[in-house]
């Protein structure tokens, strides 16, 4: 059976706890034998993806593109962007994909947000992770439309919402 995978955007801005909530729900998907895929968005296209010198970064610094296999991972080196098409493509197979960043792209969507909640987020989500920082007044603002709101220090209400335990896939697991 090829089932649709579950797609969640988890959006917010720089140092908000996304990674270490994503980190979180990750490991609450594999204790319950979900198979999981990230999507991450570099906008500013800091990441590192290769050891400068290797012959793989040699070789797209030519203007190759680089498939890299090993006999644990594999990686994907273009000089343009997917599709998002294209990256379902790459994860079919998997019961879930967290959408790390893209905050316009039309998904599901968790704003992630320590501090203060940033308006600018808001018309692209359904659901806020907020810590202590945030006061009550403002939580309730963001409720009162029509956004769920989730303790960031407790994953697994935001996982009931994002994989719902009659998420077809998910039952009998874990």
């Amino acid at each position: 059976m090829n089932r649709k995978p579950v797609v969640v955007g988890i959006t917010g801005p720089s140092n908000s706890g996304k990674t270490t909530l994503i980190e979180k729900l990750i490991q609450i998907a594999l204790q319950r034998g979900v198979k999981v895929g990230v999507v991450k968005h570099d906008p500013k296209d800091k990441s590192q993806l290769d050891t400068p010198g290797k012959d793989s970064w040699k070789f797209f610094q030519q203007g190759a593109d680089v498939l890299l296999l090993s006999p644990v991972k594999t990686g994907i080196f273009l000089h343009r962007p997917l599709e998002f098409e294209e990256i379902f493509q790459l994860f079919s197979g998997y019961d879930l994909i967290l959408v790390e960043g893209l905050k316009t792209l039309p998904l599901r969507r968790l704003g992630v947000f320590r501090g203060r909640i940033e308006e600018e987020y808001l018309p692209f989500v359904e659901g806020v992770a907020v810590d202590s920082s945030i006061p009550q007044p403002h939580r309730a603002e963001v409720e009162g439309r029509g956004i769920k709101v989730f303790d960031l220090n407790h994953p697994l209400e935001i996982w009931e919402w994002i994989y719902p335990s009659d998420t077809p896939g998910q039952g009998g697991r874990g």
